[in-house]
């Protein structure tokens, strides 16, 4: 007799395929929990797949020496500022986008896209001018050393000067997270992973035909890598067939939408600039007590980074879910996705979380066997760790708002629960009670608890659900 679980089974696992494959799901209708597995699984690969760029150009470029991974951890922290300004504007793109599709006009989600694109290239221009211009400048201003600017310049240049293929790579793939179209998104990254993977150590060692260019060539690697991304996602829009077709006609400013999409830009950027700068600010008190609860905490938090990015993944599945279900008139359903998405990433993130609590010591010592940085980093995996619940449901909650156009409630949950709150809190713990650095990992959990709980409180009112954009 066959087993009454196989039809789940079958379902399940035709959900995982068609998810990977590309869904034509209307997901303003039908299974809410099929709709978030459809959206989730290939944002998750997504995610996964972005965070391959640095770990392969430090993987390879760790065999040149120590300034050519100083250089490239320089450069990548003032990425962080392109970062930002993508994730902003692409968070506005993405919510526009979901809404005119929830409203059935590919209209004017190929309108908003443009708009998107344009701004996109104009805020590379002006970066990516200064970096080539001002690299070494720049290296020197982080605090870099001579024989580091000396060697490191190039890349710096490249990277930060090619910063378009970041900037567009980011914005489009918002287009098709906006549009439902998450298969697409991924596959942009595979492409652009598979050729940074091949051809990095071919441009930094020289292989076969290839000039060997140092450090200098994992930037060259990864911008080409991303450039042909980019050159796939514009095809993908230029195609009869898609949820988001970019015509001829459309390509031009459109001063309201433009202007629509900077307003909600703006504070979306703001919102990871007051997040990443507080972050930097932890790392400053922590310094306080000594280099190994710096290095401990940053080894830390880089392992709880990659474990959550599949987190991120399903609160990006919300915000697409909101925007569509609010463009369809259909604000109930939204909020019972958002509700829905939450539950799932408690499930998964709780478990995460137990995994780095019970494991700690085994998984730090993947990275690290220094006997002085062992103890602090596995201190701090698990005390961040008993945060992981409440930062599931903040994380969703976060990205609802996004979701829906309202970029300024979370840049103000996030400036008083990082920066009037957690800061405080790490200092006071750690400086004051004489804590240590045990104190400021303290202050981290509780400050997702406060984000939790304000986002869900402020969630239920409701007020999101009349936002206009």
């Amino acid at each position: 007799m066959p087993s009454q679980s196989s039809p789940v089974k079958s379902g399940i696992w035709a959900s995982i395929r068609e998810a990977l494959a590309g869904s034509q799901q209307d997901f303003t209708e039908g299974s809410l929990g099929r709709g978030i597995t459809l959206l989730a699984i290939p944002m998750v690969l997504e995610m996964a797949m972005e965070s391959l760029f640095a770990v392969v150009d430090v993987f390879f470029v760790a065999r040149l020496g120590a300034d050519a991974v100083v250089a490239v951890g320089l450069t990548e922290t003032m990425l962080t500022l392109v970062f930002a300004i993508a994730l902003g504007v692409g968070m506005a793109t993405t919510a526009m986008v979901a809404r005119r599709i929830g409203e059935h006009d590919p209209e004017g989600a190929a309108v908003a896209a443009v708009q998107s694109i344009v701004l996109g290239i104009l805020v590379s221009v002006v970066t990516g001018a200064i970096a080539i211009l001002y690299g070494p400048q720049l290296l020197v201003l982080m605090g870099a050393s001579p024989s580091v600017v000396r060697n490191g310049s190039g890349y710096t240049r490249v990277l930060l000067g090619a910063n378009a293929t970041v900037i567009l790579i980011f914005l489009i793939n918002a287009i098709f997270r906006g549009a439902g179209d998450a298969a697409i998104a991924m596959r942009v990254l595979w492409l652009a992973n598979i050729i940074n993977i091949v051809l990095d150590p071919c441009l930094i060692f020289g292989l076969g035909p290839f000039p060997e260019m140092g450090v200098t060539g994992a930037a060259v690697a990864t911008t080409i890598g991303r450039g042909a991304g980019v050159i796939y996602q514009i095809w993908m829009l230029s195609r009869s067939d898609g949820r988001v077709i970019i015509r001829r006609s459309q390509i031009r400013l459109d001063l309201p939408v433009m202007l629509r999409l900077l307003r909600v830009s703006l504070t979306g950027v703001l919102q990871f600039l007051i997040a990443h700068a507080s972050w930097i600010a932890m790392v400053r008190i922590v310094a306080i007590f000594g280099s190994a609860g710096v290095a401990g905490y940053t080894i830390a938090i880089r392992i709880i980074i990659f474990g959550i990015l599949p987190s991120w993944g399903l609160s990006n599945a919300a915000a697409t879910l909101v925007g569509q279900n609010l463009g369809a008139g259909k604000p109930e359903r939204a909020e019972r996705a958002v509700w829905l998405t939450g539950l799932y990433n408690v499930i998964f993130l709780g478990s995460m979380g137990l995994v780095f609590i019970v494991f700690a010591e085994p998984i730090v010592r993947i990275f690290t066997q220094d006997p002085e940085l062992v103890p602090s980093a596995v201190n701090c995996l698990r005390v961040v760790s008993y945060g992981n619940l409440f930062y599931a449901y903040g994380m969703v909650m976060v990205q609802a708002f996004n979701g829906a156009g309202d970029t300024v409630t979370p840049s103000i949950v996030n400036f008083f629960c990082y920066w009037l709150f957690q800061i405080p809190v790490a200092y006071f713990l750690g400086v004051t009670l004489n804590l240590g650095p045990e104190g400021v990992f303290w202050a981290i959990p509780t400050a997702e608890f406060a984000i939790a709980l304000v986002g869900v409180l402020i969630f239920r009112r409701g007020a999101w659900k009349k936002q206009k954009i």
